[in-house]
């Protein structure tokens, strides 16, 4: 079942490459998508942690994970690039109009 807060395929390929690299160990129970839509889930609609949807992985997870990204600024650098790649964009598209002016 999919939510309104999930990423799309679109927006997962420019937030995976900047979610950190596990260490190599056993194969994870939850992808980091899935761990991702959950934060998403919970910021979105505002409900306590522990009131994630069962089809989402265990609110402990999903919290642990939030915690370590905010604590390793992931979220911040996730701004700062997903900021950059938009600046960048409306300015290739008013170099692109002015060009055809």
């Amino acid at each position: 079942m999919g939510y309104s807060s999930d990423v799309t395929d679109k927006e997962w390929e420019i937030i995976e490459p900047l979610l950190p690299q596990k260490k190599k160990t056993r194969p994870p129970v939850w992808t980091k998508r899935q761990i991702f839509n959950g934060i998403f889930y919970q910021l979105k609609n505002g409900c306590n942690w522990s009131d994630l949807p069962r089809d989402l992985p265990p609110y402990s997870t999903v919290f642990w994970h939030y915690q370590n990204w905010c604590r390793e600024g992931v979220f911040d650098k996730l701004m700062t690039q997903l900021h950059s790649k938009a600046r960048a964009q409306v300015k290739k598209n008013s170099v692109d109009n002015s060009n055809h002016n």
